[in-house]
């Protein structure tokens, strides 16, 4: 490492009378931070302040930058508010990175000639790619992934192709394979280490996570690396030979093998760099030239290290700002110097929840390690506990929950043994204490972005007097990064307020006081059978009479149609006002698909059907070009049908017995079975009739959040039953019940609620246990967050659908009783009225005309979404190699 002498005392930014100028080179996500930690200190009132940006957009969100492909566009990624900019006259010079500094003069020159002299230079050039020395690797097709110009270059040239290798295995890479599978290619990726994330997780929680990775359909190449990129005449990539001697065949490669610090700039005019790269700053972010710093991953830190993550980047920002401030004379400095940085980490990567924070490798003298792993959800879960009971650090893959209390924890003993920490929510709901906020000591970082302390949201509700999770947040920006600590927050800032005596507003919306569990008991104690009579005798002044919002009206409408029969409102979500309350899949009774074209999934219950049923749904996918797809909960879909398709395609399926399977609503989805008693030798019970038996029972419940279940045969557990909202397993003495579990994004064991039930016990535990649920779970709240909710758990749910502990149960079965008799199928009722067929059209003013923009191409011998980008611009592709600074 190069050292760095101390620097001179610094002299007077500008003369007398002068106003200094202040140049910032780079503005990206540190460099805005930086402006605003300027703003905040009143720098920008006193100084000239002029930024020079590489790219041809301000400031935006690198950490959501995948994002994207899901649907948000730049502006929604913005950093930067022009009103900001304009408020603090901060000059800013688009596509116009600076290429050399004078340091003798003090000047820095732009790419577009402009000189610009400084009294004191910020440099936030950031960091480029590294592209591994591969031969071939500026074929065309080759791209890195670091920019919003590389994404929109990436999506342009993938509309052409069918496969994909991404080169780096860790976050970025992740992210960029995920990008690359939701684009329609076959995806690969290819890590030299021997695990994925191989620096933010261990060897087991690498083997849960690759095992997800790949059951997502995505190839993992560990433990080699690229050898050379084959191409065509035309230059254009084909293949990647590895360096285990085997060959990818691919039309793209996308390098993310990680990231070095832009300092070109820094060794051009002569400033310290490491042996490693990164220019060289003390604990102040100063350069060897006390008129020069450096913040964000083009520095190297006075502990030797370069940090790629924005947390640190942000806390060097608050430092330098704070200097700066100081030379200008309000005394105030930028409080602790940046001697280092916390690398606790927590992503959401390919839709993985993966987080490890503190000694994660256990690493320690002494140290040990206490797991929990199960293979078949995908999660993996290890706490490192030194000698002395203390918290080191932890690995979580699949199920981060737990992050958000477990780091601040990180060198205390915690309050509960580490076995218990690391058992699922299902598990310790109803079997114990659970770990929360009220537990974390005031000095414990709550938002790692912004180096914010439990202590500070405190104070911030009692010393600063904000009573919403909104101005906590403007208050002390924690929960403006990442968001990975919102949860941990609001609940501080709830009990804080409790504590205070203060009235916290758990209403559901700006438009209702109410909970929605408060507004289920309205609707259904007085019968309004409306969502115009409910908010305007029940709505905040401000909303009576008016039209709701998008939050109420899906909520409330969900409401409706679950009490329908008992309110007398009309079963069909379609009719009349119930129309304009839907979420956008039940304005046409089907799933919207990315390029504007609808799914259709017919019931299938239990998962049996027979070869005709069958045969029917093949011919309705030829005949009419559809894309078919065998889901995990035992239906097959149907994608690609035009919105005026849908009734010709549900015409011929209900003609034929199938029904709704309601993927579109926060209702029933499936109950999936495995073959049971019937045919495989270890079952004990029928489980394919009970499978049958619950689905056609609670189909088109509407609820809170989807419902999914599952009834296994046997203790074997094929059908995944404790990873479901409910889910029933065969005993021989008849069936035991869980409740509370669900896979996807955040997975949960359910617990179980009861045991050795016969047919009709468990079929009227089911009952209560749903009705329970809809009546007092939140708006788009899981039954698994439900239970850890509720005061109680488990045990408390037990105690009221078991033992009728609130006299409840014979209400409960009432309205579930009156569900099953007024069900109709949604698709059935609509084919049934011309009116209803009415709405199915692309364009009202022209219902005859199909939506063109609607294509597919072919792939697979079936068809996927054609995705054109919209016309503009010639999007310019960036080089592999970084050039000029940001």
């Amino acid at each position: 490492m190069t050292s760095m002498p101390p620097p001179p005392d610094a002299r007077p930014d500008a003369a007398p009378g002068t106003t200094p100028t202040l140049v910032l080179v780079g503005h990206g996500m540190v460099g805005q931070r930086f402006l605003e930690e300027l703003a905040d200190r009143g720098v920008t009132g006193r100084a000239r302040v002029v930024v020079l940006c590489e790219e041809p957009r301000p400031a935006y969100d690198r950490v959501q930058l995948t994002s994207y492909f899901a649907g948000r566009t730049p502006d929604d990624l913005s950093l930067a508010d022009p009103k900001f900019l304009a408020r603090h006259g901060i000059e800013l010079h688009l596509g116009d990175p600076a290429t050399a500094v004078d340091r003798a003069t003090r000047t820095v020159t732009a790419r577009s000639g402009l000189t610009i002299r400084y009294d004191t230079l910020v440099l936030a050039t950031g960091s480029y790619p590294f592209v591994p020395p591969v031969p071939g690797k500026d074929s065309a097709g080759c791209f890195v992934y670091r920019t919003l110009d590389d994404l929109l270059a990436i999506e342009r040239y993938a509309a052409g192709a069918r496969t994909g290798v991404v080169v780096g295995g860790g976050l970025l890479g992740l992210e960029a394979a995920g990008a690359l599978r939701g684009l329609g290619l076959r995806t690969h990726i290819v890590e030299f280490s021997p695990r994925l994330m191989a620096l933010q997780v261990d060897e087991g929680g690498g083997r849960a996570l690759r095992r997800t990775v790949e059951e997502m359909g995505l190839a993992v190449h560990t433990g080699v690396g690229g050898k050379e990129i084959v191409a065509d005449a035309s230059g254009a990539v084909t293949a990647m030979g590895l360096s285990d001697g085997s060959r990818i065949d691919t039309d793209l490669v996308v390098f993310s093998a990680g990231v070095r610090p832009r300092d070109q700039l820094a060794r051009d005019c002569g400033l310290p760099v490491g042996e490693r790269g990164g220019i060289v700053v003390d604990e102040r972010c100063r350069t060897a030239d006390p008129d020069v710093y450096a913040i964000g991953e083009c520095a190297q830190a006075a502990d030797g290290r370069v940090y790629g993550l924005v947390a640190p980047g942000y806390d060097m920002a608050r430092v330098a700002a704070g200097e700066l401030a100081a030379r200008l004379g309000d005394g105030t400095g930028g409080g602790d110097g940046f001697t280092g940085a916390d690398l606790s980490t927590k992503l959401k990567l390919l839709g993985v929840d993966v987080a490890s924070f503190g000694d994660a490798h256990g690493t320690a003298d002494g140290a040990l390690d206490v797991v929990y792993a199960d293979s078949r959800s995908g999660v993996y879960k290890k706490l490192v506990i030194g000698p002395g009971g203390e918290l080191l650090g932890g690995v979580l893959v699949g199920d981060a929950e737990a992050y958000g209390m477990l780091r601040p924890l990180t060198g205390t003993v915690p309050p509960l043994p580490p076995g218990q920490l690391v058992l699922p929510a299902g598990v310790t709901a109803g079997g114990g204490a659970a770990l929360g906020p009220s537990a974390l000591p005031d000095e414990a970082v709550l938002c790692n972005c912004h180096n914010v302390t439990k202590g500070t949201v405190r104070a911030a509700v009692t010393a600063h007097s904000c009573t919403t999770l909104p101005e906590v947040k403007t208050c002390t920006k924690a929960g403006t990064g990442c968001g990975s600590c919102v949860k941990s927050l609001t609940a501080v800032v709830h009990d804080e307020l409790a504590a205070s005596g203060a009235t916290v507003d758990t209403g559901l919306c700006g438009c209702f006081p109410h909970t929605r569990a408060e507004l289920y008991e309205i609707v259904r104690t007085r019968r309004l059978a409306t969502f115009a009579a409910l908010l305007d005798s029940h709505g905040r002044p401000a909303a009576r009479n008016g039209d709701g919002c998008e939050i109420c009206k899906p909520a409330v409408g969900s409401i409706i149609a679950s009490l329908a029969p008992s309110v007398g409102a009309g079963g069909y979500v379609l009719d009349g006002e119930q129309a304009a309350l839907q979420d956008t899949n039940d304005h046409f009774l089907a799933n919207l698909q990315r390029n504007g074209s609808y799914s259709i999934v017919p019931r299938v219950p239990g998962g049996e059907i027979t070869p005709e049923k069958l045969i029917v749904i093949g011919e309705v996918a030829r005949d009419f070009g559809l894309y078919t797809k065998i889901t995990g909960g035992q239906r097959i879909d149907l994608f690609g049908a035009r919105v005026d398709q849908l009734p010709q395609v549900w015409a011929r399926l209900v003609d034929a017995g199938f029904e709704s399977g309601h993927a579109y609503g926060k209702a029933l989805r499936t109950v999936k079975s495995c073959v049971g008693q019937t045919w495989c030798r270890y079952g004990v019970q029928d489980s394919v009739r009970m499978a049958i038996d619950l689905e056609l029972r609670y189909r088109g419940l509407r609820s809170p959040h989807k419902l999914k279940s599952a009834v296994s045969g046997c203790a074997r557990e094929c059908a995944e039953a404790r990873g479901k909202d409910f889910g029933v397993i065969a005993t021989a003495q008849g069936w035991n019940l869980y409740v509370g579990g669900n896979g996807g994004a955040d997975p949960r064991h359910a617990g179980l609620l009861a045991q050795d039930l016969s047919d009709a016990e468990l079929i009227r535990l089911i009952d209560r246990f749903l009705m329970f649920y809809i009546r007092t779970a939140d708006r788009l709240e899981r039954t698994s967050a439900w239970l850890e909710r509720i005061e109680g758990g488990l045990d408390h749910v037990r105690e009221v659908v078991v033992e009728d502990s609130l006299g409840l149960c014979d209400e409960l079965e009432s309205l579930m009783a009156a569900h099953v008799t007024h069900y109709r199928d949604e698709w059935a009722e609509t084919l049934a009225d011309p009116e209803r067929l009415a709405r199915f059209v692309s364009f009202v003013n022209a219902p005859e005309v199909p939506d063109p923009t609607v294509r597919f191409t072919p792939e697979r011998d079936q068809v996927k979404p054609d995705l054109t980008l919209l016309a503009g611009p010639t999007l310019p592709v960036r080089t592999l190699e970084g050039t000029s600074a940001r």
